[in-house]
């Protein structure tokens, strides 16, 4: 293809963009857009994969059988987003098992926010609450992203995590109103995992080396810092109505902006944590690894299973057809 034909199928690329209309996988793209969404997508479908893990780590210690059937649940749809989110990164060409090794060998990254411990049972309140309710500020933009199967993947996605904030928020705030030991047991789930959900969100626009192209793209419909001032503004509140502090003695709101100002974030901690030196970094993908291969004989008898049965083998559908219409006969 010339470089006169290319710049062509830019511009007419970057005129749909331009008309919300949204790009199919089989659609014309610049290979560094098709790029950009593999490694956004991944990223996404890593983050719900490995986020599974430290809420797995209280499924046996959940206070109630309610309890543990609701987290249950909750685990189980974040393996189904990461299905939906693996499948919709397949469309842009690429393979189930090249995402996968690109996450176990530590190429591709995942959401920061799961390299901490889960240590008491408020953590399970406080992930669903700020983890699920920055997750949200952030996804609710993606249902209208120009890529057609991201998009359409995060509008049921949004749907269930709507669902995950209020069950958390509803265990910190069960937890603020019991017995003295139980509200502190929120409070100090809240200090130590206020900080990490506000740097969750992305480093600071300034920063960032994603955010410009991705906003022309129309991948991002919102920065980083817009985010983050918008998950202040919405939480706050909430933690005032529960009476629990968020741990941010800097905390104030600004009367003629209408907006909660807050402390300046420890951004070499969250630079650590990207890097794989966080509290749980190397537990994470060791589980993830191990889970893999632990898992093989599953997925070989699965695969055998599905050819022996397929239509298109002797041992499957076909035979069985010409044998039923030879009996007829």
């Amino acid at each position: 293809m010339s470089e006169h034909e290319v710049k062509n199928l830019e511009e007419i690329f970057d005129a749909r963009i331009a008309r919300d209309e949204k790009i199919e996988p089989k659609d014309w793209m610049p290979e560094k857009y098709r790029q950009t969404h593999i490694r956004q997508i991944s990223q996404h479908a890593h983050s719900e994969i490995v986020g599974m893990l430290p809420e797995g780590n209280w499924i046996t210690r959940a206070p109630s059988l309610k309890r543990k059937v609701a987290l249950l649940a909750k685990i189980q749809d974040e393996a189904g987003h990461g299905l939906y989110l693996y499948s919709a990164c397949e469309t842009l060409g690429v393979s189930r098992e090249e995402l996968y090794d690109q996450l176990h060998s530590g190429k591709a990254k995942y959401s920061s926010i799961f390299n901490y411990p889960t240590l008491t049972w408020a953590d399970m309140g406080a992930i669903g609450w700020l983890v699920d309710g920055a997750a949200i500020i952030n996804q609710v933009p993606l249902t209208t992203t120009s890529f057609g199967p991201y998009a359409r993947a995060m509008v049921r996605v949004c749907k269930e995590e709507s669902f995950h904030q209020r069950q958390g928020f509803q265990i910190m705030m069960t937890l603020a109103e019991g017995t003295p030991e139980q509200k502190e047991m929120a409070q100090d789930a809240l200090n130590r995992w206020w900080f990490p959900s506000l740097m969750m969100l992305g480093p600071t626009d300034a920063a960032s080396v994603h955010t410009e192209q991705s906003m022309k793209w129309k991948l991002k419909r919102k920065t980083n810092d817009e985010l983050r001032q918008q998950f202040v503004d919405q939480t706050v509140p909430q933690a005032h109505m529960i009476g629990l502090t968020i741990p941010d003695p800097t905390l104030k709101f600004n009367e003629e902006t209408k907006h909660y100002e807050f402390g300046e974030l420890d951004w070499d901690e969250f630079w650590q944590v990207v890097k794989g030196h966080g509290p749980c970094n190397k537990d994470r993908i060791s589980a993830r690894v191990n889970a893999w291969n632990n898992g093989k004989w599953v997925r070989d008898a699965a695969m055998a299973y599905a050819e022996k049965h397929s239509p298109l083998t002797p041992e499957g559908g076909i035979s069985k057809i010409q044998n039923n219409l030879k009996q007829a006969i």
